[in-house]
């Protein structure tokens, strides 16, 4: 039985279990994508969309250039097997997982509707019209529901539109509304029982047996991983996660292991190994990682996994970004080499290199390895060019493989800057932060 893991047969283990170094197809279809959601369990939502919006991105990384529109029939198609849910933060997921989630939507209502100052208190009236107007009408687009209480207000009702989008976030994030699609990524919003089948819809799940569910397919997803990475998974808590991870380890459903290295206060850090993990030999990967991958989206696991400090400088103010707006961690073999903060020019059709960084330890012909995934990104993006900035350490030497000059920052400052979202509520501070409708 293994009880010691090193840290590269660590960082192997994770990235196997999370769809790496698996051979792929030159024209990946609908059961290529099927795959990748059903091995990673979510994909992370966001609209950002500079180079290309999140949820498309881990798939990328994984099979290469596909067809965008196959995954958006996929999981937002009327045929679809996925839906949504705050399920890290807004992801899509199985349809079939939506019962897991039952207790913590029960919990969180409970919770708004027995506060008397919360939002949800003062606002009964607006979650009742918000109900009645889809149980009338069907599913409906927020910007449609939103022009009917605005029609509303302007015959002396009272809300405005931010209240709709919030109201329809509760209800969202207490199950009582589903998303049905998505169109131009805006969501579609319906009644639960106007979107699931009665089978999922009357699945009962006891919350034990949920988080035991989900902490196993966090440990299958993760591979190896702490109390707190897998707790994060699916952001249950570690005081919920802990004992319950204890207890499948001594059922013999996750193995207690020790990583070189990953300690706390000069002790190891308590490790679980998935039952299914693999150990591969050698892992041969080269992607462009969303900040929001769950490879990284952990920042303390990507510090300890891969000696990889990463901060998204999305809401960074400008003249203090470090990196880039939206830098991407390009992963080579089983190790984080470099960032790349990359601009999807769609006008002039041109993938934009906006800076280029190497990582300590990187190998001396990373530049040949990133060339490529620019590429293939470029061309996945249907773009026709690509420019390279002259900013970061690796941009002379990307260019130079490129056989391109670099180019003046400061002459494109005014097509590269992005402001930060400024769209987001915070629905209760002492759990998550809820964006409102078309951040997420």
């Amino acid at each position: 039985m293994v009880t010691s893991v090193s840290p590269a047969q660590a960082r192997r283990i994770a990235l196997a279990a999370q769809g790496f170094g698996r051979p792929r197809v030159a024209t990946p279809g609908t059961r290529q994508l099927s795959a990748v959601i059903d091995r990673l369990g979510i994909l992370q939502l966001d609209s950002v969309n500079v180079f290309e919006r999140s949820h498309y991105l881990p798939v990328f990384a994984r099979v290469g250039a596909y067809d965008k529109t196959l995954l958006d029939r996929l999981t937002f198609g009327p045929k679809s097997t996925y839906t949504e849910y705050w399920a890290h933060v807004a992801s899509i997921i199985p349809k079939a997982d939506w019962p897991l989630w039952r207790w913590y939507m029960n919990e969180w209502k409970a919770k708004q509707e027995a506060d008397p100052k919360s939002w949800v208190h003062a606002n009964g009236s607006m979650l009742d019209w918000l109900r009645a107007e889809l149980a009338t009408t069907g599913p409906l687009p927020a910007s449609k529901i939103e022009t009917d209480a605005g029609k509303r207000r302007g015959r002396g009702g009272w809300w405005e539109w931010s209240d709709v989008k919030r109201g329809l976030e509760y209800l969202f994030f207490w199950g009582e509304v589903v998303p049905a699609g998505r169109t131009n990524f805006e969501r579609t919003y319906g009644l639960a029982e106007q979107v699931l089948p009665a089978e999922i819809l009357n699945a009962e799940v006891s919350k034990a047996d949920a988080v035991r569910e989900l902490l196993l397919r966090a440990s299958r997803s993760h591979g190896i991983g702490t109390a707190g990475d897998l707790a994060d998974y699916y952001r249950l808590g570690l005081t919920t996660a802990r004992p319950v991870l204890e207890e499948l380890a001594d059922a013999g459903e996750l193995q207690r292991v020790t990583v070189a290295g990953w300690e706390k206060s000069g002790r190891p850090i308590p490790t679980f190994l998935s039952s299914t993990a693999k150990v591969p030999r050698a892992m041969d990967a080269a992607a462009l990682l969303s900040p929001f991958d769950p490879v990284v989206w952990e920042r303390d696991r990507a510090l300890r996994m891969f000696d990889f400090h990463y901060r998204i400088e999305i809401y960074t103010p400008a003249p203090k970004r470090i990196y880039g707006y939206y830098t991407l961690p390009v992963l080579i073999g089983d190790r984080i080499v470099g960032r790349v903060d990359l601009k999807s020019d769609r006008q002039n059709r041109v993938l934009r290199v906006q800076s280029s960084w190497s990582e300590p330890g990187a190998p001396t012909d990373v530049e040949q390895r990133i060339v490529p995934l620019l590429e293939s990104a470029r061309s996945w993006q249907g773009l026709e060019a690509i420019e390279v900035m002259d900013r970061g350490d690796l941009a002379a030497r990307i260019a130079g493989a490129l056989g391109l000059p670099l180019l003046d920052p400061a002459a494109r400052a005014a097509d590269t800057e992005a402001p930060a979202p400024d769209n987001v509520t915070v629905l209760d501070r002492s759990a998550r932060v809820i964006p409102l409708e078309g951040f997420a």
